[in-house]
């Protein structure tokens, strides 16, 4: 492990979310795997942090992570309500493509973890025709089952012997987490979890338009897409998202009032 290095944070709830612009965030990344240094990256968003929320042991993954971007649109929102008043998203997709470009220029072997065959056979074509000077050390799906203590220690053996500097992770949240937090300190390389990047960038997902992004309704289009999956994890977690963030602001104003009141007596 190297030195610890500690990155701005801002609270969304009750979770550290990491406050830096993008090119900051992927910069700080790329350094760590440039010295090939045990992290975890954890790519938030409304049902990660509700997970956590629900969660104690899911909700100290979070906070121990190395970095945990704003990825949905909400988080960013509020972050610049709380103080950040600058920071932009940082997304999973734009996450992915901007470490790989880096990766590529710098001499950075990538490990791409998880997902299905098919979606990463389709995604190395679009990583050959993107990123052609890009080292891919491997590109590996993993069963649904959990592994076997000697599964384990084989894969990790194997990522290390492969000189990755960066993990890409696709196995879903809170999985994918879970798993990176177990394997800190075992696999020399920034583990990165990316969740449903993989079947977008494989082109079996599409990605909403810029303007939807912005506007944070890709919740919505991703809905649209796939809405048996989805329409029970958006009811359960963006209402109470919503209440908890609000009761956040309202708390936050009245502290700052009381400070305001003091410092004018």
């Amino acid at each position: 492990m190297g030195e610890v290095t500690l990155v701005p944070t801002q609270k969304v709830l009750d979770f550290p979310i990491t406050a830096l612009t993008f090119e900051n965030q992927i910069q700080t990344i790329m350094k760590w795997a440039i010295a090939h240094e045990s992290r975890t990256v954890c790519v938030a968003n409304v049902h990660m942090l509700m997970e956590g929320h629900w969660n104690p042991e899911f909700a100290n993954v979070l906070k121990n992570a190395d970095v945990v971007t704003p990825d949905g649109m909400p988080l960013v929102w509020m972050m610049r309500r709380m103080g950040a008043r600058s920071q932009d998203r940082v997304a999973g997709m734009d996450i992915l493509q901007g470490l790989c470009q880096l990766a590529q220029a710098q001499n950075v072997s990538v490990y791409f973890l998880g997902s299905q065959t098919e979606i990463l056979a389709r995604m190395r074509k679009r990583l050959d025709q993107e990123f052609p000077n890009l080292k891919i050390a491997a590109m590996e799906p993993l069963p649904f089952r959990p592994l076997t203590e000697a599964e384990d220690a084989d894969l990790i053996k194997k990522i290390n012997k492969s000189g990755a500097g960066l993990v890409f992770v696709s196995l879903g949240c809170p999985k994918q987490e879970n798993w990176m937090a177990q394997h800190k300190g075992k696999i020399q390389a920034v583990m990165i979890g990316v969740g449903g990047v993989f079947p977008v960038y494989a082109g079996i997902h599409k990605r909403a338009p810029r303007m939807v992004r912005e506007l944070g309704f890709e919740w919505l289009y991703r809905w649209i897409q796939e809405p048996r999956r989805l329409w029970s994890r958006y009811m359960t977690t963006i209402p109470p998202f919503m209440w908890l963030a609000t009761k956040q602001l309202l708390s936050s104003s009245r502290l700052a009032e009381v400070f305001l009141q003091g410092s004018g007596d």
